[in-house]
């Protein structure tokens, strides 16, 4: 019994087994990559088959309100109104849907890093992450419905039954991230509070290869462009866009209801480029700083990567090179056309191929990290 005691806390070293088969951390590693890998699916198939022709409904619409304006078709103005509502709301539904996969799994992967540090049991914590990753993909799924279920047989006078099913994944989520809180609570409290108590060191937090240091930094400069980026915009183009806004909008109006056909089409062009520049700019900010925050986050779980160091590497450089090409080609897409945006795809694409790439190697894994001493003084 000594010997045996002896050989599990000398100088308080600790047995860890952070990502044993179905443990917490391992059901967050590949719940989160998951989440993040249908979230940009979704996202690619959404852009390709319905983002741009939804774009033109939306321009088709409001060249029919323009021209019923001109006409005094009161009747006609509301219906081409009513139709945009419908554009948006399906265009708003899957952004939204996309977006929150993508959070989500985020949100994951970085529960998954502090799991060690939650001071439930092995048992509890599981139960924890099994509710979040079902919050996470109940939420997407009934935002994804909201525009084609409605108000159908729901006993609501403004809540669908998809709207339910989101506000309950909603719920989820947050119960899960409030008892993982109050976990590392807990831990806290525990290791400040008595000096002889063993303090938990991760493998995870002390990875060194190659691939997680060049993770690590490819993601910092990707975050650092993406808030350059946000400055300039901000700086240089946010106030006159807005600005530009509001002057083509009234002019619209102005010139439609004087019957100025001719005109009012130009400037519903012109107002058409400058929502397209206020989206590419809005998209390629967002998603650099969050293809930045990705690559941090599985910075971490390399060691977990089973794989050679060959294959780690490539699926680290295409990370890396999908995360870069696909926000610069989007902001490209007003120059470029559509051969900017088939480029933006390609990476998407690229970040699918590697992010499938790890998580072949995590789900190989085979344990070695878990049957290691490690030593925490």
């Amino acid at each position: 019994m000594a010997a045996g005691k002896e050989a599990l806390h000398v100088g308080q070293l600790k047995l860890t087994h952070s990502f044993a088969p179905l443990s917490a951390r391992r059901l967050l590693v590949i719940g989160g990559i998951l989440l993040i890998l249908a979230g940009m699916l979704f996202g690619d198939i959404f852009a390709i088959f319905v983002l741009h022709q939804n774009a033109g409904q939306i321009n088709q619409r409001l060249v029919a309100a323009t021209r019923a304006v001109s006409a005094g078709d009161v009747n006609g103005v509301s219906a081409a109104f009513q139709d945009i509502g419908g554009f948006q709301e399906n265009r708003g539904t899957k952004v939204d849907a996309h977006a929150h996969l993508i959070a989500f799994g985020y949100i994951a992967l970085l529960l998954a890093v502090l799991q060690p540090f939650v001071s439930f049991s092995e048992r509890a914590r599981k139960k924890v992450a099994a509710i979040f990753l079902f919050g996470s993909a109940l939420l997407p799924v009934g935002v994804f419905l909201i525009h084609y279920v409605g108000l159908a047989l729901s006993p609501f006078a403004a809540l669908g039954w998809a709207s339910v099913a989101a506000d309950l994944g909603g719920v989820l989520v947050t119960v899960a991230v409030a008892l993982d809180l109050m976990g590392l609570f807990r831990y806290w409290r525990r290791s400040s509070s008595s000096i002889e108590a063993p303090t938990m060191k991760d493998a995870l937090l002390h990875e060194r290869s190659w691939c997680a240091r060049a993770l690590l930094a490819g993601g910092t400069l990707l975050i650092l462009a993406g808030f350059a980026h946000g400055v300039l915009y901000a700086g240089l183009h946010l106030y006159d866009y807005e600005a530009r806004d509001a002057i083509l909008v009234r002019q619209m109006a102005t010139r439609a209801a004087s019957g100025q056909e001719a005109q009012t089409a130009n400037l519903l062009t012109s107002y058409a480029h400058l929502q397209g520049a206020k989206a590419v700019n809005i998209a390629a900010h967002a998603h650099i700083i969050e293809f930045g925050v990705l690559c941090m986050l599985m910075a971490l779980f390399q060691p977990y990567v089973y794989l050679g160091e060959r294959w780690r590497r490539v699926w680290a450089v295409t990370l890396l090179a999908g995360s870069l090409m696909l926000p610069l080609f989007v902001l490209l897409e007003l120059n470029l056309g559509l051969l900017a945006g088939g480029i933006a795809d390609l990476g998407g694409l690229l970040v699918i191929v590697a992010l499938a790439g790890m998580l072949t190697g995590i789900i190989r894994y085979t344990g070695q990290l878990d049957t290691t001493l490690e030593v925490t003084r």
